[in-house]
């Protein structure tokens, strides 16, 4: 569902300037399948006309958000303020930060800290290996959630109604020979990590590489993102791995739930 169909709780529709929406979903359709952008192309995938789309391409350029030479438009770096906005303004990123820390320390593994936005995971806080090559994913990246653990543990914390909801609308693109792609097999995985209160897999996005991640509730209760590791298969099994890992991320989901 798009979120401009609908408005969030508390909020009516006539206090909700649509221009910026509109504004921000064109930003949005910006991609790695459609980094440049003329008019007619923006339209068909924002759902606004010619030349609504034309006149907001315009408006980003102006603002020093786009770029253009007249037919194709494409994003500046300024977009990334955005991003940055948040990560510089979120109290959650900077709480998680020194436990991740620790659990990296202890591990010897890169810890992210990541959060389900949508359909994909969006990692937004990140503590390197203290090795000169780490693995994991940098802060700001978002994958599709069913190719990573947090997005397998995180849906595991709601209810069946609304976890069979966000499966028909998700996208189960193939990324590896070993991706999960049926939705029936990745909701009887999302049912296993809700018994397990955690989850690894193999080789869901990359080939080599494993990942493991646990949940991390507020005092409430209620989920506020997930703590993983991506390490390489060689040297070890998948028991070994969560043997080795699950421990020190649980220590950490515990300690922040009496915090947050």
């Amino acid at each position: 569902m798009d979120s401009s169909d609908s408005t969030a709780p508390g909020i009516a529709r006539q206090d909700l300037i649509e221009g910026l929406g509109k504004g921000l979903r064109l930003i949005e359709a910006f991609d790695d399948d459609h980094p440049r952008l003329t008019p007619s192309k923006a339209a068909e995938l924002t759902g606004l006309t010619r030349s609504a789309a034309r006149r907001f391409l315009l408006s980003l350029v102006h603002y020093g958000y786009a770029g253009s030479d007249g037919k194709n438009f494409w994003l500046m770096p300024r977009v990334l303020r955005l991003g940055q906005s948040y990560l510089e303004a979120a109290r959650l990123p900077r709480l998680v930060q020194p436990f991740i820390q620790r659990v990296s320390m202890q591990s010897g593994e890169t810890v992210n800290f990541s959060v389900l936005d949508g359909h994909e995971i969006v990692y937004v806080a990140r503590s390197n290996a203290p090795r000169f090559i780490s693995i994991g994913y940098q802060v700001g990246v978002r994958v599709p959630a069913h190719v990573v653990t947090p997005g397998m543990v995180i849906p595991a914390t709601w209810g069946d109604e609304r976890l069979d909801a966000w499966i028909a609308e998700h996208d189960f693109s193939s990324f590896t020979a070993h991706t999960v792609t049926d939705p029936a097999r990745y909701r009887e995985t999302v049912l296993a990590a809700r018994a397990l209160d955690y989850w690894s897999t193999e080789q869901q996005l990359d080939l080599g590489l494993r990942g493991i991640a646990v949940v991390v509730k507020d005092r409430k209760g209620e989920c506020v993102g997930a703590i993983g590791m991506t390490v390489n298969m060689q040297g070890q099994t998948q028991q070994q791995m969560v043997d080795a890992l699950l421990p020190s991320l649980r220590d950490a989901a515990r300690a922040l739930r009496t915090i947050l």
